[in-house]
């Protein structure tokens, strides 16, 4: 066996499911507190990509340079992606909580395809070259050939995103409260949560996460066009379900499974196969465990 060959894929698979996660942990959250799938979640992580390109370029101009340019462009992309987050939320998602359960998943379908068209119209269906944002760092030199600069910051990001999350939850006010909404969301109104602020909080935090993957991969891959938010979407809610939809430690293994599953398919089969051994993959473990990897099955009482 070639060792290189397989370290190599080794750390593309885990790049991979480190963007996946990024992106899974907002379909994670949303659908553990209040049992909906955002799809429009991938369109955020899209406009989070566009808003850090038009911010770095402006940067430039101005004379910013390095780590300066990733960090601000982050930073402007994370509140812009809120902003729209939050706004989805309101008349999306708000106004049909007491609704059917098809009536949200309508209006998230309309909400995917309206920010689709929308920055298809505002800029371009092209695809646009993004700036590679993330330098090399010195310290990196040793172990270049195995994994870069871009790669281990995307590591770095998912694996400290992953400990704030919990840390997050666990601890903290707002998080006992989240924890709360999800057990019985009409109890922890009764009991004082505001429950429409968790609510919010939740799109801010997942619509943040998925400005930072866009940064992240926009700047990885070299280029942006305004469907990319569909495919990782898609990727990121498989991730999500083969996990266990709405844990959030699940998320990120199954996001992981998913990375690795893929890069490991194009590596050793082939990259036109990649997608059916990834979704080959979900439809297995489905079979075995219906509710994901670390997911608990939901006793219906009749």
């Amino acid at each position: 066996m070639d060792w290189a060959y397989f370290v190599e894929l080794l750390c593309s698979g885990l790049v991979r499911g480190s963007i996946y996660a990024l992106i899974a942990l907002g379909y994670t959250m949303v659908y553990g507190i209040i049992q909906l799938i955002n799809f429009a979640h991938g369109e955020i992580y899209m406009i989070g990509a566009f808003v850090a390109l038009i911010v770095s370029g402006a940067l430039t101009i101005y004379g910013f340079s390095g780590v300066s340019i990733l960090v601000l462009a982050a930073l402007i992309a994370a509140v812009y992606a809120a902003a729209y987050g939050i706004t989805l939320e309101r008349i999306a998602y708000r106004p049909l909580r007491g609704a059917p359960r098809l009536s949200p998943l309508i209006s998230a379908i309309g909400a995917s395809l309206f920010l689709q068209n929308y920055v298809l119209l505002a800029q371009t269906p092209d695809f646009l070259p993004f700036p590679a944002l993330i330098p090399d760092f010195e310290f990196m030199e040793p172990i270049a050939h195995i994994v870069g600069s871009p790669e281990l910051v995307i590591l770095v990001v998912t694996t400290l995103t992953m400990i704030g999350l919990t840390v997050l939850i666990k601890h903290t006010k707002i998080g006992k409260a989240m924890r709360a909404t999800q057990q019985d969301m009409i109890m922890a109104r009764l009991t004082g949560v505001n429950v429409d602020r968790v609510i919010s909080v939740t799109f801010v935090i997942g619509s943040v996460l998925a400005a930072i993957g866009g940064v992240l991969v926009g700047s990885y891959i070299g280029q942006i066009n305004f469907y990319i938010g569909f495919m990782v979407g898609v990727k990121a809610f498989t991730a999500a379900v083969l996990g266990g939809i709405g844990n959030i430690p699940g998320a990120v293994i199954g996001a992981l499974v998913l990375g690795l599953t893929e890069a490991f398919a194009a590596g050793y089969v082939s990259s036109a196969y990649e997608d059916v051994f990834a979704f080959g993959l979900l439809v297995l473990i489905l079979i075995v465990r219906p509710a994901g990897i670390l997911g608990k099955a939901v006793k219906q009482k009749v």
